[in-house]
């Protein structure tokens, strides 16, 4: 026997001889409580014993008679399987005519000449010994009538009278069962065969009745070609006469098998096992049933209960036992025995008389799940002894659950028939008995329904176009739900034209064979929903245009799964209108803090049509979706109901909490309120906390009111606190808030910074040091260091002026800083102070220092007055800046040529104390450009320039108005016309001195030729200009001009394009050695000489003459005269430094010229003067009676030297 099991091994394969184990076996269990017994096992060894020796004749057999071949296998355990085989081992062919019957024979209705054969072999397998034996094979000849006849006649005299008859049909003849009537017993629930076997000519056809009575359905069967009747699984009520029929057609014959159906022993009421507690009462009781009627007999651990100990607390009353007021000792093991001819039946059941408390065999806090208006069934699997009784209980504190809307069944099990959503919860079962009690928990959650909130609906779409159909779901957000699309209750086809969205099926180009129903089926773990729709597919028409528009607002909100925290929200999308929805906007108001005002809560995609929200107590919350697509956002959806949250104590403290203080005394103490939905419930206060840092202190609290800050009084300058804020209301307080660092008020610093010393880097820099002060007497948050500066005077004017104190701010805890911007040559004091958050403390001694000397600024004008033949006052002023001792000035100059080339330079140096001076010995009728500096001993100032140009004869001088003695500059003027050609353009560049906003245009033609200039204007006012459309290897004269200034123009450049690539020419044409020019210039010259002889005789003549006339007469069209009231000189600026001439002036404010050396003067010559000078100083104006002056205005100029300049070079 096994270790630790009642399992019986017998192990014969290492010898042995399995009949040495032939025998009935019983196993018994037993322990204190009783014993059991097991049914009788009876073991046998299997047999497959050998076909005992036997001669067989052959068996001759006449056409049409009937056989039988007998197989009589040996007795095997158990039976052998039979079967007719050939020597090839092809099993025989059976039929209507020839099979196998019950007993292994082999049946021939009538035989035929095919049945002749010499191996008709029967083979017995015995299955358990898997072993086939073989009966010694069978020879079968069939005579025909024509060869019977044939073998009679060869063997009998012609005297003999003898003929065998031909094959004759013959009615039906059973070959089994013999006889017309027969019996049958089988037992109940086996399965009865019966069988019959008739022999004829024809074959004859077997039919089976039953008299008195239907065969049963269901359970009956035909085999062998139908002469063998089979019905399973038989009861007593299948007992009856069974009629077999067997018919050809020359009749028919019968036979009758009466049927009874015995039965074994079998259970009406088993025993069943009894728990009793002591006193109790019970029963066991043993009713079996069978046919005969069986015996019942009663053991008590295996022993006949006749002889078994006495219990006085039993009763034996024929098929059961009564149990009376039972002890302890009462427990037992009881066998019942039902017995009959055909078998019995054993079962054991125990009476264990227990006293134990209740246990709940249902684990735990048990979860169970339930879709909403489903039954719910909440297990409560309980033993105990004595019964336990069971109750059930909602929640921790709820009441007994008692009424029509529970069922509570026998094993404890609590039953909702609908749940709802108030049903979720915790249930607590109790089960009590007398000796003690015991409670479980489950938990319910119910869930809602998975729904299709919006179903595929019936689509006709044209063939090869797109359809989509929807199946937007509606479930709880604790499922997850698995969507399943089936065509006509079938998978789709395996074809990428069918897209499974999230939410929708698309099929691509569709055909005819999309043509079906579409069904949408959702799963989850507790539910399943489906929905269909019909798709019709039609020949496409001509395709509408399509609208895209905002999607229409979402309808349908609902809220579920209300908990204290969070909410579900789910809605029904509005028509997309052809754009797809990409997002879903979620608001909400606050109607019990904010009526009216909606916030933003969340953003879904647009997939999505449920959102779980976080809430927070104390809000009472509304929600509103809004749909977004590519077009834009939906209107608002109507406002979902209302949901109140509960209060709650805050979940959060004031943010941003400071400690500073305001006065030397105190510490405010600030922050920021909480908002209204954060308070959480109604009473919203704050809890003041503070206490010194690094003092044992115990902490200081005050609650105040819904403020933003709290001032604590009597406190030391400048000391760190720490400080907290908690928030409370009626419900309790937030949690524990964090602390944060703060000071009280600052005071003004102590002292003052020491040591301060100051190295001067140079004139204008210097570097100042100091001490730190010491932190504790800084009473405040350590901003910087200040320091103030100031100029006491200048070194070299020794004249003291207005203060004006400079302060810069070094941040930290710097203990220098450099000073900037300092005046050379100067005198200045500083001081520092120490800067806090309340302001700067005291000022350190002052402390002087010096600046060094610099470079002075420019001299303050330069000014050249009194220009003759050959000299030029300069006058000027000391520069505004010395920054030092002036040591000396230093002048240079040079003459400036037709062409502005620079001549040589020469220099001059000047004494500190002059202010003007006289240059003599230049040039007549020359421009010269100055260059003006000061020095100290440090060196050389910035310089001043200025241009003037000597008179070409004095003679030709008037006394110019106030004013107009400076030198004029020669402008506007356009020169520096520079061009860069190309094949077929050429970009042209020019210099421009003079009033801003000139409007330029540019000219030009093929050089050499007479043909009219072309003109392209210059948008706005650019230096540049493309010319473009030019023929390539072509050369071009060009020029520039301004618009609106008669005859200003630049002088001509000529340039050419290349045959591919550019090139760039830059020329300066000089006019003045043009030959054509140069005989011009003897031209007018001569008439010039003319004209002074003329007038030199008729004024030593006495007489006048209108000078005005005779120039006219002999004017020159090159020369262009100055505006006629224009009466001061031309104003130049230097190419260089584009800085303007200084104007001086001789002539009194009369505007007259004084008489000089000569009593004659032109000014008898009328009774006014508006005379113009040219720039070499010639007279060319003429005289009129006006005395007016008009405004003085710049003389406009060519870039052409002048004819005079150019007559006084001839000349």
């Amino acid at each position: 026997m096994k270790p630790n099991s009642g399992t019986l091994v017998i192990n014969i394969m290492n010898g042995g001889k399995a009949e040495a184990y032939e025998g009935v076996y019983q196993c018994t269990a037993r322990n204190e409580r009783g014993a059991a017994i097991s049914n009788n096992i009876v073991i046998r060894p299997s047999r497959s014993p050998l076909w005992t020796k036997e001669k067989l004749e052959p068996n001759h057999v006449r056409e049409g008679d009937s056989l039988v071949l007998h197989c009589r296998p040996p007795v095997g355990l158990p039976p052998p399987i039979i079967f007719w085989m050939d020597n090839a081992f092809q099993r025989l062919p059976q039929s209507e005519r020839v099979s196998q019957g019950l007993n292994g024979d082999l049946y021939f209705s009538n035989v035929q000449p095919e049945d002749t054969r010499e191996d008709y072999i029967c083979y017995a397998r015995f299955n358990h010994t898997q072993t086939i034996q073989q009966k010694q094979p069978i020879s079968v000849k069939v005579f025909s009538m024509d060869s019977l006849n044939d073998t009679i006649a060869a063997n009998l005299s012609d005297t003999d009278i003898y003929g065998a008859k031909p094959v004759t049909e013959r009615q039906p003849v059973l070959l089994t069962p013999t006889g017309s009537t027969s019996t049958k017993v089988e037992l109940r629930g086996n399965v009865l065969l019966l069988e019959c076997i008739a022999a004829g000519l024809p074959t004859p056809v077997i039919r089976w009745i039953k008299e008195g009575g239907e065969l049963p359905a269901n359970r009956t069967f035909f085999e062998n070609f139908k002469k063998t009747l089979k019905i399973i699984d038989v009861s007593e009520a299948d007992s009856g006469n069974y009629k077999c029929i067997a018919r050809n057609t020359l009749g028919s014959v019968h036979h009758v098998i009466s049927v009874t159906v015995k039965a074994a022993p079998y259970w009406i009421t088993a025993p069943r096992n009894l728990v009793l507690s002591p006193g109790e009462d019970g029963t066991l009781i043993c009713r079996a049933n069978g046919n005969p009627k069986p015996s019942i007999s009663w053991l008590a651990n295996g022993v006949p209960i006749a002889i078994a100990p006495e219990d006085p607390s039993r009763k034996v009353d024929g098929d059961t036992i009564i149990f009376s007021h039972v002890q302890e000792r009462s427990s037992a093991v009881y066998q019942c025995n039902a017995s009959n001819e055909y078998g019995y039946l054993l079962a054991n059941a125990f009476v264990n008389v227990l006293a134990e408390p209740p246990r709940i065999l249902t684990p735990a806090n048990k979860l169970y799940q339930v879709i909403a208006d489903s039954p719910a069934l909440l297990d409560c699997a309980y033993f105990g002894s004595p019964k336990p009784e069971i109750e059930w209980f909602k929640g921790v504190k709820g009441s007994i659950l008692r009424g029509n809307e529970y069922v509570f069944h026998d094993n404890g099990t609590l039953e909702i028939p609908v749940a709802q959503k108030n049903s979720a919860g915790t249930y607590t079962c109790v089960a009590r008995n007398e000796l003690g009690k015991i409670q479980n928990e489950v938990q319910l959650e119910i869930k809602d329904p998975t729904m299709i909130i919006k179903q595929p609906e019936y689509k006709v779409i044209q063939r090869y176009g797109q359809v989509s159909f929807e199946c937007i779901i509606k479930h709880d957000s604790t499922l997850l739900p698995t969507v399943t699309w089936l065509k006509d209750n079938d998978e789709l086809p395996d074809d990428e034209r069918f897209l499974v969205g999230k939410d929708n099926l698309t099929i691509m180009n569709v055909t005819d064979k999309d043509d079906g129903t579409y069904t949408c089926i959702v799963n989850t773990t507790l539910d399943s929903v489906s929905a269909s729709a019909v798709l019709t597919v039609v020949a496409a028409p001509p395709t509408p245009a399509i609208i895209y528009a905002r999607p229409n607002p979402p309808f349908d909100l609902e809220l579920t799964g209300q908990l204290e925290r969070s909410i579900d929200l789910s809605w029904i999308p509005g028509d997309e209108n052809n754009s797809p929805i990409t997002s879903f906007v979620i608001e909400y108001e606050d109607a019990l803090h904010e009526p009216g005002v909606w916030h933003y809560q969340t953003e879904v995609p647009g997939t999505q049509t449920t959102v779980q929200l976080k809430l927070s107590p104390y809000v009472n919350y509304s929600f509103r979706v809004i749909a977004v697509n590519k077009i834009g956002r939906s209107q608002p959806s109507e406002p979902s109901e209302q949901y109140l949250t509960k209060s709650a104590s805050p979940d959060e403290n004031p943010a941003n909490v400071q400690g500073i203080g305001s006065e030397p005394d105190n510490l405010v103490i600030t922050w920021e309120p909480l908002k209204g939905f954060q308070s959480n419930g109604p009473g919203l206060q704050y809890k003041v906390s503070w206490r010194q840092k690094d003092v044992d202190d115990e902490w200081t609290s005050v609650i105040v009111a819904n403020v933003s800050k709290y001032i604590v009084s009597g406190t030391p300058t400048f000391v760190p606190y720490e400080v907290k804020v908690q928030a409370l209301n009626d419900l309790g307080y937030a949690p524990e808030p964090s602390e944060v660092i703060g000071h009280s008020g600052e005071d003004l610093p102590m002292v003052a910074p020491g040591n301060v010393q100051v190295h001067v880097i140079n004139s204008t820099l210097a570097k100042v040091h100091w001490d730190p002060v010491p932190l504790k007497t800084v009473r405040g948050h350590l901003q910087g260091y200040k320091v103030y500066y100031w100029k006491v005077q200048s070194l070299s004017r020794r004249s003291r002026r207005h203060v004006e104190k400079k302060i810069l701010t070094f941040r930290g805890n710097k203990t220098f800083g450099m000073l900037p911007g300092l005046e050379p040559y100067s005198s200045y004091k500083l001081n520092v102070r120490v800067v806090n958050g309340k302001g700067e403390g005291p000022a350190s001694p002052d402390k002087a220092f010096k600046t060094p000397e610099g470079v002075p600024s420019s001299p303050s004008f330069l000014k050249i007055t009194n220009p003759t033949l050959d000299s030029l006052t300069l006058e000027w002023g000391s520069p505004t800046h010395p920054n030092g001792v002036l040591t000396s000035y230093t002048l240079k100059f040079q003459p400036i040529n037709n062409t502005h080339e620079l001549g040589p330079l020469v220099e001059i140096r000047i004494p500190a104390n002059e202010s003007s001076l006289i240059l003599k010995n230049l040039n007549y009728s020359t421009r010269y450009k100055f260059y003006f500096n000061a020095q100290t001993s440090v060196g050389s100032g910035s310089q001043i320039t200025e241009e003037a140009v000597t008179i070409m004869d004095e003679a030709g001088i008037l006394r110019p108005a106030v004013g107009a003695g400076k030198v004029q500059p020669l402008y506007p003027r356009i020169r520096n016309v520079t061009t860069a050609a190309a094949e077929t353009y050429a970009n042209i560049s020019w210099e421009y001195e003079g009033p801003d906003h000139a409007n330029f245009y540019v000219e030009y033609g093929v050089a050499g030729s007479k043909e009219d200039w072309k003109k392209e204007i210059v948008n706005g006012s650019r230096s540049f200009f493309v010319l473009k459309g030019l023929t390539p290897g072509t050369a071009y004269k060009v020029r520039v001009g301004a618009e609106g200034l008669s005859g200003f123009r630049s002088a001509e450049d000529v340039f050419e394009t290349g045959p591919g690539e550019a090139h760039c020419t830059i020329r300066q044409v000089d006019i003045a050695t043009q030959g054509w020019f140069i005989g011009l210039m003897c031209a007018v010259a001569l008439l010039i000489l003319i004209l002074l002889i003329v007038c030199f005789i008729r004024r030593n003549k006495g007489g006048k003459y209108p000078v005005k006339e005779k120039e006219d007469a002999h004017a020159d069209p090159e020369i262009q005269p100055m505006k006629e009231d224009d009466g001061t000189f031309g104003e130049y600026s230097d190419a260089e430094d584009h800085k303007p001439l200084k104007k001086g002036s001789r002539t009194p404010s009369d505007r007259t010229v004084k008489k000089e050396d000569s009593d004659d003067s032109l000014v008898d010559y009328g009774e006014g003067v508006n005379g113009q000078f040219n720039e070499d100083g010639s007279f060319i104006g003429q005289y009129s009676g006006k005395k007016e002056k008009e405004p003085a205005e710049g003389n406009e100029s060519s870039e052409a030297p002048s004819p005079v300049n150019a007559m006084n070079s001839f000349v």
